[in-house]
């Protein structure tokens, strides 16, 4: 069986044991909060647990690292709809130690990538129009660094909202514990 067969069969029993009723929110978040965290598995329970957030009390944004990549890209934009169209009112950048973007380059996932089908013509023309792919692909070499820039870009876009707190933590995923890189007053 596969993983999805799995999830699918799984699935069928949750609906019909009507165990989605305990989760059961609205789509605005409780405490206000929207959260730009890591991909990292080992914070699916622990982070909301460790900063006592529930179901529906905040949005929880993902993406490897806790990088905002872009001003323009589809982190900051989920971060501006949860401030204009969903009710938050704050935003946490909250990196973690020991993360898989520390240190990372492109080599190995171009490695990869070519490995796996992805054909030289293409990567060449990426580089012809102009995509940076070694920069896209690198990771960074400080969290607590890496979530300053992503705390001041936030604070620096022209569409946040004004007086909007913009926090920046970084966690263990070990303990839980939260380190304060930025907070404002």
């Amino acid at each position: 069986m596969s993983i999805m067969d799995s999830i699918l069969e799984y699935n069928k029993e949750f609906v019909q044991n009507k165990e989605y009723e305990k989760y059961q929110t609205t789509k605005f978040p409780d405490k206000k909060l929207v959260i730009l965290t890591c991909m990292d598995t080992r914070l699916i329970e622990l982070l909301p647990q460790a900063m006592n957030v529930a179901n529906g009390d905040a949005k929880i944004i993902k993406n490897a690292g806790a990088v905002i990549s872009h001003p323009f890209g589809s982190t900051m934009r989920s971060i501006l709809v949860a401030l204009y169209e969903l009710q938050a009112d704050e935003v946490a950048v909250i990196g973690h130690y020991g993360c898989g973007m520390t240190g990372m380059n492109a080599d190995p996932i171009i490695e990869k990538a070519l490995q796996n089908g992805m054909d030289q013509n293409s990567l060449d023309t990426l580089s012809y129009a102009g995509v940076d792919v070694e920069k896209w692909l690198k990771g960074f070499d400080d969290v607590e660094e890496n979530v300053q820039n992503s705390v001041d870009m936030i604070r620096k876009h022209p569409f946040l909202p004004e007086n909007t707190p913009v926090h920046g933590l970084v966690i263990s995923p070990e303990t839980g514990e939260l380190t304060v890189v930025d907070k404002p007053e």
